[in-house]
């Protein structure tokens, strides 16, 4: 079981997530709506893994994650995003996101991409 640290600035992703996530028996330990709020509650929760959206308002989820990577090398994040273009997906792995899931995605595609960031 892991501690999910949910980012989207969509009440109703954040819900989808969390339930897709907690029912493969994972605990989200916080949810942000927007990149400085995924920062913060990163810092102060210390999660196994990040679900990132890329476009919020306030800081954009690239932003938050060269933040998080930059004060903890280690962290697991997953973008997740509408935007599939290659560009964003490119600019998301060189920020150091670990994996990257294209919305809408369906539960087995973000499970497999959590566990497979989790084993490493």
């Amino acid at each position: 079981m892991a501690n999910i640290l949910v980012v989207d600035d969509a009440a109703f992703m954040r819900m989808m997530v969390k339930t897709m996530v907690e029912r493969a028996g994972h605990h989200v330990i916080a949810e942000a709506q927007n990149g400085q709020e995924a920062v913060a509650l990163y810092h102060q929760h210390k999660p196994d893994l990040v679900t990132m959206d890329i476009t919020m308002p306030e800081m954009d989820g690239i932003e938050a994650v060269k933040q998080i990577k930059s004060q903890d090398a280690h962290a697991k994040v997953i973008m997740c995003s509408a935007m599939g273009q290659q560009q964003m997906v490119i600019e998301a792995i060189q920020s150091g996101a670990s994996d990257f899931v294209v919305k809408p995605f369906q539960e087995p595609r973000l499970l497999e991409a959590i566990q497979k960031v989790l084993a490493k």
